[in-house]
């Protein structure tokens, strides 16, 4: 789980009854306690502070201590576990309204709360919460709570913190007219407070304050800056379908490790269009038995590889054979640790090609269309094991060794190494270590309408 965190020692408040958070994220492997996590939090210590996190549960939690005793605990009965999705989260705090539930106000994706709850323990009137003090601190991405520190594990943008107001989600968000769907308002009308701030995470210092209330915040840990963002959602590898592959996901579920042949799989599917994404073979335990393509398959067993079924192909690191039908073919260069592999998938014309180091492999011509010069021809499956789609897959085919690939699918990061280059697709989308085909585009939501 990731360790990294903004912190900031607190000035002396506007309030200590009155705050907002509001918070786009987007959560990563959820397979292990706290696994997405905290989001913010307040306090001194673990017998005095108040926070809000997704809890073991995977439910949206919102509590706080007074001198080690609960004042304040709302737990959804609702379960948040979508890892290719953004959440926007909003939470209104106001202990001085007359009614309890008014007193803490829960909104996901722009929609009041108004389910069941796990935990439903209202803040009592004109209770004064631990925050907004000179002896408190503030943080994002890291508990108060004892024990083991639980840190935020996803990605996050968009972060609001008011100090002495309690606002809505429509005062951060909106839906828009085309879409139809949520979007954040970026340049929201609200007062800050002495100790509020916006922390776009966008560049530069990443705990930068853009509220111009000067409350930039520290960065512990090495925080990256993604192209993810809830304008513009980029795919990742899929934990929750992890079943039989037994994979570890990290750094936002872009960086997987096998000890299983049965592959990740992605978590956008395709059947058409023409899209293009890289991984990078980072570390195996021993030998090259590499393995990265596409599946249109639910796997089914441990021993399942890619390249197993009729309808998935795999390019293979030890031989640089593909592998489709349990069956091997010649077809490029061996590959190792190190390697990036480009995986230019057409699915106008129904091929699919594969790059190590930019170089495209059996003389492939992405761009060649039909013709599909040095291509692999693929097709959909129409068995009741396909799911009709295809996904990009990587693994390895061996049971005794580990396996890590970094994928990049536009995020301009293997793992937490970035590309070094500026190469984006022709509607100026992602960031790549190669360059990317004409016509090809980059796994993302402001591509999928467009290039489908």
């Amino acid at each position: 789980m990731a360790t990294t965190y903004l912190s900031k020692t607190q000035i002396a408040g506007t309030s200590t009854r009155k705050m907002t958070i509001s918070a786009w994220v987007k959560i990563a492997d959820d397979s292990v306690a706290y696994a997405a996590g905290a989001i913010w939090s307040m306090g001194s210590d673990s017998s005095n502070f108040i926070e809000l996190q997704f809890n073991d549960a995977n439910r949206l939690e919102l509590r706080a201590k007074n001198g080690g005793s609960y004042v304040l605990r709302k737990a959804t009965n609702a379960v948040y576990r979508d890892v290719g999705a953004w959440y926007h989260i909003v939470v209104g705090i106001d202990s001085d309204q007359v009614s309890g539930p008014d007193r803490n106000k829960i909104y996901i994706n722009g929609v009041q709360y108004a389910g069941t709850w796990d935990t439903d323990t209202d803040a009592t009137v004109n209770t004064d919460f631990k925050m907004n003090s000179t002896s408190e601190d503030a943080r994002c991405g890291r508990d108060y709570m004892s024990g083991a520190a639980v840190y935020f594990d996803g990605v996050m943008a968009h972060v609001h913190y008011i100090d002495g107001t309690q606002y809505a989600a429509s005062d951060f968000g909106e839906i828009d007219s085309t879409s139809g769907i949520w979007i954040a308002k970026t340049s929201p009308s609200v007062t800050y407070g002495n100790n509020g701030g916006f922390y776009k995470f966008a560049s530069g210092a990443l705990g930068t304050d853009s509220s111009g209330e000067g409350n930039t915040m520290a960065v512990t840990g090495t925080m990256t800056n993604t192209k993810d963002n809830p304008d513009n959602n980029f795919c990742t590898m899929n934990p929750l379908d992890n079943y039989y592959q037994n994979m570890t996901y990290t750094q936002g579920n872009n960086t997987i490790k096998s000890d299983h042949p049965a592959p990740a799989t992605s978590t956008v599917g395709l059947d058409s269009g023409k899209w293009y994404c890289e991984g990078k073979a980072v570390t195996s335990t021993s030998g090259n038995d590499w393995s990265i393509g596409i599946t249109s398959n639910q796997f089914n067993g441990t021993s399942n590889e890619l390249g197993h079924f009729a309808n998935d192909w795999s390019y293979r690191g030890v031989d640089g054979d593909y592998r489709t039908n349990n069956t091997d073919t010649s077809y490029g260069d061996t590959y190792t640790a190190g390697d990036v592999i480009g995986i230019a998938l057409d699915l106008t014309n129904n091929k699919l090609y594969f790059s190590k180091n930019g170089t495209w492999q059996n003389s492939g011509v992405p761009t060649s269309g039909g013709t599909g010069t040095g291509a692999i021809s693929i097709s959909l499956g129409t068995n009741d094991a396909t799911n009709d789609l295809f996904r990009i897959s990587a693994g390895a085919d061996a049971s005794a060794n580990d396996y890590t690939w970094s994928m990049n699918f536009g995020n301009g990061y293997f793992g937490t190494t970035s590309t070094g280059t500026t190469e984006e697709d022709d509607a100026g989308n992602g960031v790549f270590k190669y360059d990317v085909p004409a016509g090809y585009y980059a796994l993302c939501t402001n591509n999928l309408g467009d290039q489908s």
